[in-house]
């Protein structure tokens, strides 16, 4: 429990670093704007999937969907903060502090008109309340926040285990809005990253990881058919897959959406 205790502790202390008072939202203005805020975060059919809004001064949950249940095993009242940190993976636990303390870092650092365009994404494994471990692909944006401090954080986390069953964690910061990314980051130094895809090609690679037909995708974007098909054969001979399945893994575990 001590050692438990020290991991909980150094998390906080990241934390604290970019909040020095608490705000009071009201839950149900909260929960009204989610639905909203929860298309940044490119829900997607690649698992089941719960989210949660982080108060970052009380270190605690606001919110906890309901879904963690089908997810976790966990009812949403009992999941707390500590068990949260609790359930991570021992040999994954390094990773998410690191990652952690490079998200402060990097948001204390960007101007607050470019916080609105960027989203956290980083996988790591869960036990879950049966004892077997799930991978997650854990993505969060800054929801209520001011030039001075973030308050709250907006997570959606999604079970890929079927997507991504080995390897080591992978961290991303991606760019919405055609704000640089920085794909795969290991180590401090946030290198922008070479944008595999043209922005078109992203809006279609969205579209098929969230399992969207190409007849859909056309319909969405205003763009044929045809040219829905040649986007999706450039995709791939850049991505260098051969099935949608294998798009939709490497696209997760690059962090390319």
């Amino acid at each position: 429990m001590e050692t438990e205790s020290k991991f909980f502790l150094t998390a906080q202390k990241f934390w604290k670093t970019v909040v020095d008072k608490e705000t009071t939202v009201e839950k149900e203005k909260l929960l009204q704007q989610i639905e909203v805020y929860k298309r940044l975060l490119n829900i997607f059919h690649a698992g089941d999937y719960y989210f949660y809004v982080f108060n970052m001064h009380d270190t605690q949950f606001d919110i906890m969907s309901n879904s963690v249940e089908n997810v976790l095993g966990y009812n949403s009242n009992e999941l707390t903060t500590e068990l949260f940190m609790d359930i991570i993976h021992p040999d994954d636990k390094p990773y998410f502090l690191n990652f952690e303390y490079k998200i402060v870092e990097f948001f204390k650092e960007l101007p607050f008109e470019k916080v609105q365009f960027y989203k956290v994404q980083y996988d790591l494994r869960l036990r879950k309340k049966d004892g077997n471990y799930a991978r997650i692909l854990h993505q969060s944006i800054q929801i209520d926040y001011d030039e001075k401090n973030y308050y709250r954080t907006l997570s959606l986390d999604t079970n890929i285990t079927h997507i991504k069953q080995d390897g080591i964690p992978c961290f991303s910061l991606i760019g919405l809005d055609s704000e640089p990314s920085y794909y795969n980051i290991q180590d401090k130094i946030f290198t922008k990253s070479f944008d595999l895809f043209t922005k078109r090609e992203r809006e279609v690679l969205k579209g098929i990881v969230s399992g969207k037909t190409s007849q859909q995708i056309s319909c969405e974007l205003f763009i044929s058919l045809f040219t829905v098909h040649a986007h999706r054969r450039n995709i791939m001979e850049k991505a260098k897959v051969k099935t949608p399945t294998e798009l939709v893994q490497k696209s997760l575990t690059e962090g390319w959406v």
